[in-house]
């Protein structure tokens, strides 16, 4: 069978990200513009500088990527984009250049969803082994998915409010961590004592999450140890908040790998990121004696080279989008649902 190269452009926030994938599992290139600096003196991203940013350097990075693999246009099969979720405007910057060039240059256009692709950034470790469980953790999203083929999504529990990457930021917010701060939480918790008594959100047989508890529960008790003159402990905060979190992820996912009696689950999202997170997942599926299967570190944030892997498994089955293909900022992980 032929060699497949997609590109994949990926636009769904702060990250301007061009990869080229080869046949869904090795990456070629991947050039990525961060705009972690530009936003840091706001406290987070703002949505009308991300899209300008994303304006600005869309050619440019796609030039670099289309350069640096050292491959012609004719050798590219198709263009795979991030069609939603994310922020309006940078969504729009990446699907145009993408209908630019698949318009240019005679390729099919296959519109991605974000999330669909962090979980296939794990075809970029592995090959995936069905059926599996997949839990999705990243700054917006904190899903237990089911997949028993490629593309075949079931979710199976969520998050009813916050998701853990969210609680995270504010938690970090609150404490005066620097954005981002879900990886100086991380580091901090290393050195702390969980000497804080947070409650365990959610804590039920159900599949769904709920972290605004435990952040509001964060946030009240740092305006009471300050007006009562007291000082906050950081590090013991930061590891009393990421163990509870952590406590949270693990039980409600292993359970569901037992119940769907699956051998293989993958970590995807920004989140996935977090080393105490891993860490416990990685002593439980050796317990259990499933396979873990999670991202390189640099295929857990933002990145073209997932949206390239899982635009590689849907030009298999020529899932195809026209030029009427649009955004859709809340869009949810619902393809060919099973």
């Amino acid at each position: 069978m032929k060699d497949v190269y997609i590109l994949g452009i990926e636009s769904s926030c702060d990250e301007t990200s061009v990869s080229i994938v080869k046949n869904g599992n090795e990456e070629i290139v991947t050039k990525t513009l961060s705009q972690i600096d530009i936003h840091k003196k706001f406290g987070g991203v703002v949505p009308e500088i991300a899209s300008r940013s994303h304006a600005e350097c869309i050619t440019i990075v796609i030039d670099e990527a289309i350069t640096e693999s050292k491959l012609s246009w004719d050798d590219i099969d198709a263009i795979a984009v991030t069609k939603g979720p994310g922020l309006a405007g940078s969504l729009l910057v990446g699907l145009e250049a993408a209908k630019t060039l698949s318009l240019c240059h005679n390729k099919p256009l296959i519109g991605v969803n974000h999330m669909a692709g962090h979980i296939y950034a794990n075809s970029l470790v592995d090959k995936m082994e069905f059926p599996l469980i997949c839990l999705v953790i990243s700054g917006g999203h904190t899903e237990i998915i089911y997949m028993n083929e490629d593309l075949s999504f079931k979710k199976i529990g969520g998050t009813l409010d916050d998701s853990v990457g969210e609680a995270f930021d504010k938690v970090a917010r609150v404490i005066d961590v620097p954005y981002p701060g879900g990886p100086v939480i991380d580091k901090l918790s290393k050195t702390g004592k969980p000497s804080y008594n947070l409650p365990v959100p959610m804590d039920n047989d159900s599949y769904n999450f709920s972290f605004s508890g435990v952040k509001s529960a964060v946030i009240n008790l740092v305006h009471n140890e300050k007006q009562r003159g007291n000082e906050i402990n950081k590090e013991d905060l930061c590891t009393s908040f990421e163990n509870i979190v952590i406590e949270t992820l693990t039980s409600k996912t292993m359970r569901a790998v037992k119940e769907y009696n699956v051998k293989e689950l993958l970590l995807a999202g920004g989140v996935s990121a977090n080393s105490g997170i891993r860490e416990k997942f990685k002593e439980l599926c050796e317990k259990e004696n499933i396979k873990l299967v999670v991202p390189k570190l640099a295929y857990c944030t933002d990145n073209a080279a997932m949206i390239a892997a899982c635009g590689y498994y849907m030009f298999l089955k020529k899932d195809f989008s026209d030029y009427s293909l649009g955004i859709n900022p809340s869009l949810c992980l619902d393809y060919k649902e099973s």
